[in-house]
């Protein structure tokens, strides 16, 4: 039996038909800015429009580290390493920051405390429970309108759907994201975007910013 290893872009077919920004490059890394819509990794459904198809383009014979996931639907920036030693240094020295609109005018800032577990009989869904992973997640508002509020997140853990699934347990999901509660009545996908990246560069030791710009899709959403 063979098993395709999905992050050897050795198997990944290139493909260079995206759109997908460049927001820092060097030797050893890249960050895309990648589109919302765009899964990170090949699956049974996408094997030929992802991210991973698009480093296979961009750079042949190189094997895919993305260092950071993001969901098909998150827009933002998405890290990955061009060799196994780059990739190893990278894994747990990245700072990412992320914005996202939610339903509703939220506290001003607070803290988000909740236990995240797999949701019983199903592979994709989470959900808060006691007998979860311990999961916090620190906000900012940062603007708002009369049905949505724009905020600044930061993790301090990272599991799966952290975000999308502790807003929507204190009420005030993502807008778009119909999964855990969110309305598509004004976006067509979930309103989350990675905007920042802060890390030390571990080769040279210099700290690194970069930024993406916040989506017009979700920056608008405010002004409802």
């Amino acid at each position: 039996m063979i098993v395709l290893r999905f992050e050897d872009s050795s198997f990944l077919e290139p493909n260079g038909k995206f759109s997908v920004g460049t927001a820092y490059e060097d030797e050893n890394i890249i960050i895309f800015d990648k589109p919302g819509g765009m899964p990170v990794h090949p699956s049974i459904k996408h094997q030929g429009d992802t991210l991973g198809n698009y480093f296979a383009y961009r750079f042949p014979g190189l094997t895919f580290r993305p260092v950071n996931r993001l969901d098909r639907d998150t827009s933002g920036l998405c890290l990955a390493a061009k060799n196994a030693h780059a990739a190893n240094l990278m894994q747990y020295g990245c700072r990412k920051v992320y914005y996202a609109a939610v339903h509703g005018i939220t506290d001003e800032k607070g803290t988000i405390s909740a236990p995240i577990a797999r949701q019983q009989e199903s592979i994709i869904l989470r959900c808060v429970r006691e007998d979860g992973q311990p999961a916090v997640t620190h906000y900012e508002r940062i603007g708002c309108g009369t049905k949505y509020s724009l905020l600044r997140i930061n993790l301090e853990t990272g599991r799966t759907h952290q975000i999308r699934v502790h807003f929507s347990h204190i009420g005030h999901p993502l807008a778009g994201d119909d999964m855990y509660g969110g309305l598509r009545d004004d976006i067509g996908r979930q309103a989350l975007h990675c905007g920042e990246m802060i890390f030390t560069e571990p080769f040279s030791g210099r700290e690194i910013t970069v930024r993406s710009e916040l989506p017009e899709e979700i920056s608008k959403l405010i002004l409802l």
